[in-house]
């Protein structure tokens, strides 16, 4: 699955029931992730942070786009910070194997959309600016020409939109691209002069011969009667964090005047933080694999629980795994959280007060019936991998022949152990599930019933999945005691659906 980042600036700071429609109208799929919120109420600007799937990103970006031109009017919008319309910026970044080429295209198409059904005039910059002096932001919109000077002198030839009217509404124009890696990096500082931060931005900023892929401008914070040294840093690999803190700090000094603090607006990549860290602590060659989260992230131990999405795209292809058994063991995970989904609806109810502390412990063990079976969706996958891995083993020889023959043997057997347990669990599942179909919210009945025919339908899928391994197994205690106990599963779990039936039909028929 390709990821993109999106990191829209909304002309709005101050009244957080318009940014969160805007949220609400950008995350409009739940494989859209809404990462970060940051209003600023100085600058009259929210910037968010979202990820998506490729295919998604332009219909959540322009539908965030299409809110803020209903709800934003730039006539009337007053903030310290230069902006062009409602939906300010619309930036295209990419993740992982998404390229910039893939962004530029975004781009394009999310300009041309907001073109011609939006009626906004759309500007392309950074990589996908169509015309070189328009590549870099401030060379479109910046401190001396706004909304205001946009409405002005947009008939101009110079100022035609590179998509959309040559004309300005009352949602103004924006300004959509594709970058690399962007950190919002702010200054502040313990004085109200806005000269001494406008002098210290020109002195930090690239364009007036400062640091190398900084942008800078100084801001008046009335609500803390101080002003601020605000930053882009368009490159952090090449100028950091701590370059660009330490060069206001010195400029600062010179004029007499002291930090009060900084502040990151929006995401930030780790190893821009780890940069930082290396240059205070004087760190000898510290890598990103020293740092614990990342580490684990990196082997796979922490956060790599596949999304909904992932894992269905990857059962539908024509790779073997994941398969039956994977599948088997969501169902079952599913199961367990309608458990305990009915469990929770009965907690604190009157009407079963009595049931209030067996309700709590199924919760508790629900949870952790979903949580050991969604691990078992991967070690099912990895069982049959290893199965795959002994079959591709080297035969030349009887020494190596035996080898490969144990492995295999071996590797059936875990095959089979997995999906027994998940047909094990599932049975745990259901006797939740009669518990609290008995027992529950009568409200949530069918709930409960549900949960006990996908944990019923589960344990069958994963007793296939058994099945078929054994008859490849050549130890015959092993197969014997693994059908003794699938006979054993299979009667209980029978009587449990039959009996979960019976008492949901005579509460709705």
């Amino acid at each position: 699955m390709k990821l993109v980042e999106c990191v829209p600036n909304f002309s709005e700071g101050k009244r957080k029931e318009i940014v969160d429609e805007i949220v609400n109208a950008i995350s409009y799929r739940q494989e859209i992730m809404v990462l970060d919120i940051e209003m600023d109420p100085n600058h009259n600007r929210s910037v968010i942070t979202f990820v998506s799937p490729i295919e998604f990103a332009v219909e959540a970006a322009f539908r965030g786009i299409k809110r803020a031109s209903e709800l934003i009017d730039m006539d009337q919008h007053k903030g310290e910070h230069p902006r062009f319309g409602a939906a300010d910026v619309v930036p295209f970044v990419p993740l992982f194997d998404t390229t910039m080429e893939e962004c530029v295209e975004l781009a394009n198409r999310l300009g041309e959309r907001v073109g011609n059904e939006l009626k906004i005039p759309v500007y392309l910059y950074e990589h996908a600016a169509k015309i070189p002096e328009r590549k870099e932001l401030p060379n479109i919109r910046n401190e001396n020409f706004q909304y205001e000077q946009l409405k002005e002198h947009i008939k101009e030839e110079k100022w035609k939109p590179d998509y959309g009217p040559q004309e300005v509404g009352k949602a103004g124009a924006t300004i959509i691209g594709a970058r690399e890696f962007l950190i919002a990096f702010n200054v502040n500082l313990n004085t109200n002069d806005l000269d001494v931060a406008k002098k210290i931005a020109r002195s930090v900023r690239e364009k007036s011969g400062g640091l190398k892929n900084v942008r800078a401008l100084g801001f008046e914070l009335k609500d803390k009667n101080q002003v601020q040294v605000s930053m882009n840093l368009i490159n952090y690999k090449q100028t950091g964090i701590y370059k660009a803190f330490e060069l206001v700090k010195l400029e600062a000094e010179r004029r007499g005047v002291l930090i009060s603090n900084s502040e990151i607006v929006g995401m930030i990549p780790l190893d821009a933080l780890r940069r930082t860290t290396n240059f205070y602590l004087r760190l000898n060659n510290f890598k990103n694999d020293q740092i614990l989260e990342y580490k684990l992230l990196r082997k796979g131990n922490l956060g790599n629980d596949k999304g909904i999405n992932q894992f269905l795209d990857e059962l539908s292809s024509p790779s073997p795994a994941p398969g039956g058994g994977a599948a088997s063991a969501l169902v079952g995970a599913v199961a367990a959280s309608l458990s305990s989904m009915v469990a929770n609806l009965t907690i604190g109810k009157k009407k079963y007060a009595e049931y209030e502390e067996e309700m709590k412990n199924i919760v508790k063990q629900a949870n952790e019936l979903k949580n050991r079976l969604l691990k078992l969706m991967e070690e099912d996958e990895k069982a049959f991998n290893e199965i795959m891995d002994a079959l591709k083993l080297p035969k030349n020889t009887p020494e190596e022949e035996r080898i490969r023959k144990e492995k295999i043997q071996e590797s059936t057997k875990r095959a089979s152990i997995v999906p027994m347990t998940t047909a094990k669990l599932c049975l745990d599942v259901m006797r939740l599930s009669k518990i609290v179909t008995e027992k529950g919210n009568k409200n949530a009945i069918t709930d409960g019933a549900c949960s006990a025919y996908f944990a019923y339908s589960a344990m069958k899928g994963a007793i296939m999945n058994v099945l078929i391994n054994l008859k490849n197994i050549e130890d015959k205690n092993f197969v014997d005691n693994m059908k003794n106990e699938i006979n054993i599963l299979l009667k209980e779990g029978d009587e449990i659906l039959k009996y979960v039936e019976n008492k949901t039909l005579e509460v709705i028929s």
